[in-house]
């Protein structure tokens, strides 16, 4: 093998943006423009490049952004009462918090206070059970995202072999329980995988379909990949590199040199799964404008 098909986040993410175009102009002629807030406590720089990057697609898409800055010593009470004011606002068809959250702030009392149908990130703790049982009104952004590569790129799913490395409840856990369910990109055999797994590389060799999303930088390798098999890179990890001018580099939790020679299809870091998350959170955010357009 000569090397893996490359699956590119920024071609799938463009398919979806052109039918998200189409269902945001729509709602706009019903009076609707889908709008979407987003809070960042404190000055982290990566979230704020983040914040920074979905506000330009909502303009970008003709939708309402909305973004609050709050000092690093806001207190939970204050945060609360923000998530409230959101909450009830009607110009505001979905929102999140940034995470992470300093840490004198309780992350799950502030996501528990979150309108579940306005829940985008879909991190409540109903529609994450909503998710589990089948019947979503939201998928988690990049897991969701990581399905969409695969059911645009032409993988099939249904009845082969899914590892996923990694059990984080944002990225880990929700894809393994996406994966498993009936349905298009569905349909999996899933097995889990993680850092407490005895003897990670034959349970990893197994894989039709390799999810990886561990944080441990070009951690996969060509022999823990079996020849043949898709692999999702969920990684981002910045490595020093002498050679590059910020003196660092993204490079993804699979070791993409050699794993792309034994992969039939591969998902590279930087240029893979990235352009997904915001892509799924802008769906979400319009799929929860078009549910207040219709009970309104």
């Amino acid at each position: 093998m000569t090397g893996a098909r490359l699956i590119l986040g920024k071609d799938v993410s463009d398919s979806i943006y052109s039918e998200l175009a189409i269902r945001i102009e729509a709602l706009r002629g019903r009076g609707t423009v889908p709008g979407l807030a987003v809070v960042l406590v404190g000055n982290d720089p990566a979230s704020e490049v983040y914040v920074r990057m979905k506000g330009r697609k909502c303009e970008e898409l003709g939708m309402h952004s909305v973004t609050t800055v709050l000092p690093e010593d806001t207190t939970q009470e204050k945060l609360l009462e923000k998530v409230g004011e959101l909450n009830g606002d009607s110009s505001v068809h979905g929102f999140l918090i940034q995470l992470p959250l300093p840490s004198h702030i309780d992350e799950k009392t502030v996501i528990n206070a979150i309108d579940p149908r306005k829940d985008v990130d879909c991190f409540h703790p109903l529609n994450v059970g909503k998710m589990l049982i089948g019947e979503p009104e939201f998928l988690p952004a990049t897991p969701a995202g990581v399905q969409q590569m695969l059911i645009r790129s032409g993988i099939e799913t249904e009845g082969k072999h899914v590892v996923v490395v990694g059990r984080s409840n944002i990225v880990g856990k929700p894809i393994a329980a996406m994966m498993m369910q009936k349905g298009d990109g569905a349909d999996s055999t899933v097995t889990v995988a993680h850092s407490r797994t005895e003897d990670l590389p034959s349970v990893t060799r197994q894989a039709d379909i390799l999810i990886v999303a561990m944080g441990r930088p070009n951690f996969i390798t060509a022999d823990m990949v079996k020849e043949g098999a898709v692999v999702i890179d969920v990684g981002t990890n910045r490595i020093d590199d002498p050679n590059s001018p910020k003196g660092q580099r993204l490079v993804g939790d699979v070791d993409f040199e050699s794993v792309r020679n034994k992969a039939s299809a591969v998902s590279p870091v930087p240029g893979g799964v990235g352009p997904m998350t915001i892509c799924m959170l802008m769906a979400n955010t319009v799929a929860a404008a078009e549910r207040a357009a219709v009970s309104r």
